[in-house]
């Protein structure tokens, strides 16, 4: 709880940074926020620890602060780190700044409590406090047609999730009378529910509201049929936002669709888990098939993260032992890697020089296609390298931390004895390797025409970007040789 604190401290002052104090005083101040939210997040980290273990409920039980709740309120605080280092560029608008760290700040306060509720209503308000600063920062360039859309898009898509969500929850409160997660579960496991149903119907209110749930949920983590706001929204929005919708937001809502599924529902698995295996595997071969088809790196990587989805269903499928490690241990391996994927591409989109002769605008030009990544690995070795590891790790390939991900996912649905569904998600991963590898071999093939071929222009990397590569490049080693230091802790 004294990481939601220091969280929700740290956007309030970004917010009054913008009011207190004479102008000049105000301005010197601005320029210290991103050390300010970079300590003030290590603080939250530390506060994490220190409650490891003590398993404290808040307010009346809506929130519980387990080592479940802790680990991946961790993981969300160190994505989080890593993702403003590599965004330095996106608050360097006078205008904007304060507002873009404190929409941010809120947002992972969104997050926090969507890993550690405890109670229905606490997911919803979760999701909304996570949802509603996003809705503004896709739509933060205010001249980009494509980045209006984009918000239009996600908040529309957005809202029509929260209505079904909202209907499930109202349903499963109409069949069994309680908003509380630990007395649902107790409700729903005794051995005659159905006897003392609060109504009639009561049995047929608690499958539709599991569905409805369901559904919900599904558009959170982008799994197919509900995916269709995802690649356009993650291309429309700007490069650090779409970087931060595809990781902490899919972290903290795989989180909630395990807690609550895991928790409360796993007596009634006829109801959901064929729908759960149908989701995974078209999630999985959709994503990966559409992605290959992709030019823009943005629009690929939004149709990975989509395949990525249907990998992390497996665990909520199989809901064993295994399964919340499995989900904690994908979702660090699949966001450090896509942290760095993003670090390179914003880097590249951020410095990609005008076309020759002035014609053409600069969104246009650096739209991040896969032509752009030729001719990198000469022009700079290390971003090259770095894009490798993030591609390698993406695409599962030992020992990098992705190859284990998969490896455990795989593992816990062949203990369930989902056997069919795991040779579809290792087909889907063949076909993931090769468009991942495309952007590869284009860095390293000899160059094409590109902004980026040896010789037409320089590369420079801010010392926080390059840090954060390293560190992206470290982690996605570390993590696929001893992974036994984060699936083993939960």
């Amino acid at each position: 709880m004294k990481t939601l604190y220091i969280l929700t401290a740290l956007g309030a002052i970004s917010l009054l940074a913008e009011i207190i104090g004479p102008p000049s005083l105000r301005d010197r101040f601005k320029k210290f926020l991103l050390p300010i939210v970079l300590v003030g997040l290590l603080g939250a980290i530390g506060a994490a620890v220190l409650d490891w273990n003590t398993n404290i409920h808040y307010y009346s039980n809506m929130l519980t602060f387990d080592n479940y709740a802790l680990l991946f309120t961790i993981l969300i605080c160190v994505i989080a780190f890593l993702w403003l280092m590599t965004a330095e560029y996106f608050f360097r608008e006078e205008t904007s700044r304060t507002d873009h760290y404190a929409l941010i700040l809120f947002a992972l306060c969104g997050a926090t409590i969507l890993v550690s509720y405890s109670n229905m209503v606490m997911l919803f308000l979760g999701i909304e406090i996570l949802s509603i600063p996003l809705y503004v920062l896709a739509g933060s360039r205010k001249d980009d047609l494509a980045s209006n859309e984009s918000a239009l898009k996600y908040f529309l898509m957005g809202a029509f999730a929260t209505g079904f969500l909202l209907f499930g929850i109202a349903l499963v409160y109409g069949a069994c009378g309680t908003f509380d997660l630990g007395v649902l579960a107790t409700y729903l496991t005794s051995p005659e529910p159905v006897s003392s149903w609060r109504g009639p119907g009561g049995e047929t209110l608690l499958y539709a509201g599991i569905l409805m749930m369901l559904i919900g949920l599904s558009f959170k983590v982008a799994a197919v049929p509900f995916h269709f706001w995802t690649p356009d929204v993650y291309e429309g929005a700007p490069t650090p936002v779409t970087a931060f919708m595809s990781t902490i937001v899919k972290t903290a809502a795989f989180a909630a669709f395990l807690r609550l599924f895991m928790t409360c529902f796993t007596g009634y698995g006829t109801v959901w888990q064929d729908i759960i295996w149908v989701l995974a595997a078209l999630s999985i071969l959709l994503g990966n098939i559409t992605a290959v088809y992709q030019t823009s790196v943005k629009r690929m990587l939004a149709y990975s993260s989509i395949s990525h989805a249907g990998y992390m269903m497996l665990a909520i499928l199989t809901s064993g032992n295994m399964s919340a490690g499995a989900v904690l241990y994908y979702s660090a391996a699949y966001s450090i890697a896509t942290i760095g994927a993003f670090a390179v591409l914003s880097i590249i989109e951020s410095q990609a020089p005008r076309p020759e002769g002035g014609q053409g605008t600069i969104s246009s030009f650096r739209e991040g296609t896969i032509e752009t990544f030729s001719g990198l690995a000469k022009k700079n070795k290390f971003l090259a390298f770095g894009m490798t590891l993030s591609m390698l790790s993406l695409a599962g390939i030992p020992p990098l931390a992705g190859f284990f991900g998969k490896y455990y996912l795989f593992t816990s649905a062949l203990d369930g004895g989902y056997t069919s569904l795991v040779l579809v998600a290792v087909l889907g991963s063949v076909i993931g390797v090769y468009y991942y590898f495309r952007i590869i071999i284009k860095m390293y093939a000899p160059p094409t025409e590109s902004p980026f071929e040896a010789g037409k222009h320089n590369i420079s990397i801010s010392p926080l970007q390059k840090a954060v590569l390293i560190l992206t490049i470290i982690l996605a080693l570390v993590l696929g040789i001893f992974p036994d230091l984060v699936i083993g802790l939960i």
